[in-house]
């Protein structure tokens, strides 16, 4: 990483405007970020911003740590492996799969060493709280990763206790296919939400990773990911999640976001797109990712309920959020 990426100089992103809000044909609000489209080959076709900067992809990594855990054993495959891929909204489908998965490993839930939370879907969290119960691990959205991890380091006989420290040896592996398929060396180590190690890349490096997964050939574990992602895309997210709902649309599509409003996404000829909004606005990542898929040729009427969500006043759409011509008019 550069020292000035490593001091917070904003100049290192280099972040432009790509979504508006617009409250009675008034433009209220900018969201920056940086965007990127890759071509089949992986290079870049169109980027706006510093697409080479380093970023974390947040739980949009979780691929990549699906494909090392299938390198090492993971005998998942359909909806337990897309949820090995997930950030689930914490339906009772959901929770039942993570327990399933740490069955298999012979574990308890008290394995998981996932932070403690509420479920991430609205409507789970507050049947959750009206049941009288607090935080969980089980119910704290990367479940289903941390007990497939779980599951990894039993299939080898590795350690259990420490899975998530950046030098065991699972993580080892996650940190070599990231740079395996992002094609570049791993930037900066943080600790994500959940607390597994993450790994910081270029937003190219992102969208590049996706289309290989997207367009990967058949038997192999990128491949193993991508079609249980896409055959079991409520297991990835949820009821309601644009992630979902996104994947449902675009046959072939694969599909995968994270906190801090990035969001990928890879098509079965290889071609890739990502996007990272630069002050973690989700209400803005989702109408960004729908303008790049545009780009690349998706079907407008099906985009249209991704393409801007509604600005309210005294309860009645007042304005939208949408992407700036940048990103929304087709490429020529």
């Amino acid at each position: 990483m550069t020292q000035a990426a490593r001091s917070g100089d904003e100049a290192a992103f280099a972040h432009i405007p790509l979504v508006g809000v617009w409250r009675n044909g008034f433009l209220e609000s900018v969201h920056h970020g940086t965007a990127v489209l890759t071509g089949t080959d992986g290079s870049v076709v169109e980027g706006h911003g510093a697409v080479d900067a380093p970023m974390f992809p947040r739980s949009a990594n979780k691929p990549f740590q699906g494909l090392a855990m299938l390198r090492n054993g993971l005998d998942l495959d359909g909806e337990l492996l897309a949820l090995a891929c997930a950030s689930h909204s914490g339906e009772a489908f959901h929770l039942e799969g993570a327990r399933r998965i740490l069955a298999r490993a012979g574990l308890p839930e008290s394995a998981l060493r996932c932070v403690p939370d509420l479920p991430l879907g609205a409507a789970q969290r507050d049947a959750w709280l009206a049941g009288g119960r607090g935080p969980e691990r089980i119910a704290m959205n990367c479940s289903g990763k941390h007990a497939a991890m779980l599951l990894t380091c039993v299939r080898n006989g590795w350690s259990t206790e420490d899975y998530l420290a950046p030098e065991h040896p699972l993580q080892k592996a996650v940190r070599r296919a990231v740079e395996d398929v992002a094609g570049e060396p791993v930037a900066a180590v943080g600790v994500d939400g959940c607390g597994a190690p993450l790994f910081a890349i270029s937003l190219a490096g992102l969208a590049r990773s996706f289309g290989r997964f997207a367009g990967a050939a058949e038997g192999t574990p990128e491949r193993r990911i991508a079609d249980a992602m896409r055959a079991h895309p409520q297991w990835v997210a949820g009821t309601g999640r644009d992630v979902t709902d996104l994947m449902r649309a675009i046959p072939g599509l694969l599909a995968k976001d994270g906190a801090e409003a990035v969001y990928a996404v890879g098509l079965p000829d290889g071609r890739g797109a990502a996007v990272k909004i630069a002050d973690g606005a989700t209400r803005a990542h989702i109408v960004a990712i729908a303008a790049l898929l545009w780009r690349m040729g998706a079907d407008e009427q099906t985009l249209a309920p991704f393409t801007q969500s509604p600005v309210y006043g005294a309860g009645e759409v007042v304005g939208a959020i949408r992407a700036f011509p940048r990103l929304s008019e087709p490429a020529r």
